[in-house]
């Protein structure tokens, strides 16, 4: 069997037994078709039957010097890996060159955030006197208050609001739902949103029930939410890469920094595993100085 007829059975196997859409199929090949391409680079003779551990791990440590990050290096063997697992499963193989290979682990990165007093620039730059105004000022108040992805902001409906409980229902990631607050200064400005805002405009067929809207009466769009907030950042003098994410990251580190409790925060950003949470621990020295010596019994 060679590369090209192997590579088309795989690809006919993930669009008709595993039933991938044709992004996720595309992908996987791609991933595949790299291993093929620098074989040919090194004129290394080995055909899909003929890759052994040792090649494999030759072909990542050339993925390494080409720089790719250790997060693309992953999936590309994630795509390999399941290469492989086919070729088995047809009784091509009898053992597994990638059974033995771990996934180059993804270094850690800490977020971009906001100080508090750059929130309230980012806020301050806003000119209440238009309908954009008070829109924006909704939308910048609720993801900071709860945490959102831009996504589920675009998606936030009207009956999964309730202002008197002080939360809303969020339909985030894998369709799983989740219940976050809404903090009394969000809740004010959407309020003056819905009343001065929303209630005067033409509201296009299928978008009754969606909380922000665009001028026109459709459903906002993630791309104005982010552009609304770089236009803002420019104009407050923040010079850091804000976006819609940066109020998220700055939501979780300032609950933190307050004191709350990792799972809360855990819970209010729908993060299936805590240690994805974790990231946000990135407390400055002095904090951390002041905690241990205002809690530790033998400080």
């Amino acid at each position: 069997m060679n590369w090209p007829q192997a590579i088309k059975q795989f690809s006919g196997y993930l669009q008709l037994e595993k039933s991938l859409s044709p992004n996720s199929v595309e992908a996987y090949v791609r991933d595949v078709r790299k291993l093929h391409q620098w074989l040919q680079l090194e004129q290394l003779q080995a055909g899909p039957l003929q890759v052994t551990t040792r090649l494999l791990r030759d072909f990542l440590a050339a993925l390494t010097e080409l720089g790719l990050s250790a997060t693309s290096q992953a999936r590309t063997l994630s795509g390999i890996k399941a290469f492989y697992e086919f070729l088995l499963m047809e009784d091509l193989l009898k053992a597994d060159p990638t059974d033995t290979l771990e996934s180059p682990k993804p270094g850690r990165h800490l977020p971009d955030t906001l100080s508090y007093p750059d929130v309230e620039r980012l806020l301050g730059a806003i000119d209440l006197s238009f309908p954009e105004g008070l829109r924006a000022r909704a939308v910048l108040e609720v993801l900071y208050s709860s945490g959102l992805h831009v996504t589920e902001l675009c998606d936030l409906r009207l009956t999964n609001v309730y202002f008197e409980q002080g939360f809303m229902r969020v339909l985030g990631k894998g369709n799983k739902e989740r219940l976050v607050p809404l903090g009394r200064e969000a809740a004010k400005h959407l309020h003056f949103y819905l009343g001065g805002v929303r209630q005067h405009q033409t509201i296009q067929p299928g978008a009754e029930d969606t909380v922000f809207l665009s001028m026109r009466g459709r459903p906002l769009s993630r791309i104005t939410v982010f552009t609304t907030i770089k236009d803002l950042a420019a104009q407050a003098g923040l010079t850091q890469n804000i976006s819609p994410h940066t109020l998220r990251h700055s939501f979780a580190t300032h609950l933190l920094e307050g004191g709350a409790d990792l799972r809360a925060v855990q819970e209010m950003l729908g993060h299936a595993s805590i240690t994805t949470t974790e990231i946000y621990t990135h407390l400055d020295r002095d904090y951390l100085k002041q905690v241990m010596t205002e809690f530790h019994p033998r400080s």
